[in-house]
């Protein structure tokens, strides 16, 4: 019987690890309302804990990127999720709302930095020659998989117990997973005297870049970059990503339920409900990524999500049960879709060697959309009492997003293959 490569155990290890990272991001709707509740803090301002979060581990990715290249895999990984346990152990003694920014928003988000920012496409990229593609689905759709298990368990944690109980939950997974990336993960396959995943033969590494100073390599990437004008349609784009899913959806979705009448752990359901589909269509996004024009993927992604998240404010004020699963459905198969295209066409523009970093940088750009969503929701709803007008914003940026990622110059397969080597 033929031996499953390791690259797969690999995948499944960075899998969970990215799920647990992955949970802290998408929780913070859930604690919104007890936070309020417990330490009367103006949601503005717990929303900015949230935002300082969602921009710092996005700002911090080229950096990930660049030290992952220098220090290696395994103590990436491990300095990483150690440093998810210090904040969430650190939440416990929290009392004055600056701690939250500085705990939620410093700590935690950097802890999470690595592992939803760049370890993605730099497993995929180092363990994986055949497949990639679907690597990137797997492990991108994978904080979904934890928002499907997890979310609804923490909302009724939270209405049952405290959200102090659903904290120690996350840190439990957070322990568990720190041993398991000490006991299983390796720095790069020929570690084990491996190839990647689908190469037949080995090919002789280079070193150098070992030796140069992570800060100067992230800065060298940028100022690559953005003499490119697809770096700034990408950026631009994901952008508007960030602003349009984990910045209003995964902050403030949970809220803006409640504020229709909807239970805290049906809102959490709903949420989760989207999930499911989010990680069939992040896994099937990848595995398209592969085989078609990376441009019309997200032209179509784009504006599907910025359609359904016109719907939803309807569909709440309607309160019609079949509209908000319609947009369930749509906007899930959707959230994180437009990963893998993104680091495909990201990868073929700038080469194998160069896309990590540039990446990165893309990515920075999602999370300071995401932060300026998380952020300005909590000021929309402040002045409005009412989260609808982010909700139609958001819509109609994503129709933008959808012609800058169509204008991006088409690689032909000669540039491409020029750009992989």
């Amino acid at each position: 019987m033929k031996r499953v490569h390791y690259s797969w155990f690999i995948l499944i290890v960075t899998f969970f690890s990215i799920i647990v990272a992955g949970i802290t991001m998408s929780s913070s709707g859930v604690f919104i309302d007890p936070l309020e509740k417990e330490f009367h803090w103006d949601r503005s301002t717990i929303a900015l804990a949230f935002a300082v979060s969602l921009f710092l581990y996005g700002i911090s990715g080229p950096f990930m990127a660049a030290l992952l290249e220098v220090i290696g895999l395994k103590k990436m990984m491990l300095s990483a999720m150690a440093t998810l346990v210090v904040g969430m152990t650190l939440t416990f003694l929290m009392s004055q709302s600056w701690q939250l920014i500085v705990i939620w928003g410093g700590i935690i988000g950097l802890g999470a930095s690595l592992f939803l920012t760049v370890l993605s496409p730099y497993v995929a990229n180092h363990w994986f020659v055949k497949r990639r593609g679907l690597a990137v689905g797997i492990l991108t759709a994978s904080t979904a998989t934890g928002q499907l298990i997890l979310l609804p368990v923490l909302a009724i944690i939270i209405e049952h117990y405290s959200w102090r109980w659903a904290i120690a939950l996350m840190l439990l997974l957070s322990t568990i997973m720190f041993f398991m990336i000490a006991i299983f993960i390796k720095n790069k396959p020929q570690d084990i005297g491996l190839t990647p995943y689908g190469q037949e033969e080995t090919i002789e590494e280079h070193p150098i870049q070992q030796k140069k100073n992570p800060i100067s390599m992230a800065f060298y990437g940028l100022l690559e970059a953005i003499k490119v004008k697809a770096f700034w349609l990408l950026a631009g784009s994901f952008f508007i990503c960030g602003l349009s899913t984990s910045g209003l959806i995964g902050t403030h979705f949970v809220s803006y339920c409640i504020s229709f009448g909807v239970p805290l752990v049906t809102a959490a359901s709903l949420l989760s409900f989207m999930g499911v589909f989010n990680l069939l269509g992040t896994t099937a996004s990848g595995w398209l990524s592969d085989r078609f024009d990376n441009r019309w993927l997200l032209f179509w992604y784009y504006m599907l999500r910025g359609a359904s998240l016109l719907l939803l404010p309807y569909a709440l004020a309607q309160g019609s049960f079949v509209l908000l699963t319609i947009f369930t459905i749509f906007y899930g198969l959707d959230w994180i879709a437009t990963v893998p295209p993104t680091i495909s066409m990201t990868r073929q523009i700038f080469g194998m060697h160069k896309s990590s970093i540039i990446y990165g940088w893309i990515f920075a750009s999602h999370q300071a959309g995401a932060a300026v969503a998380a952020y300005g929701g909590g000021l929309i709803y402040k002045f409005f009492n009412s989260y609808t007008w982010a909700f139609f914003l958001a819509g109609m940026f994503c129709a933008m997003a959808s012609l800058f990622v169509i204008i991006v110059k088409k690689q032909t397969p000669q540039q491409a293959s020029t750009n992989k080597s």
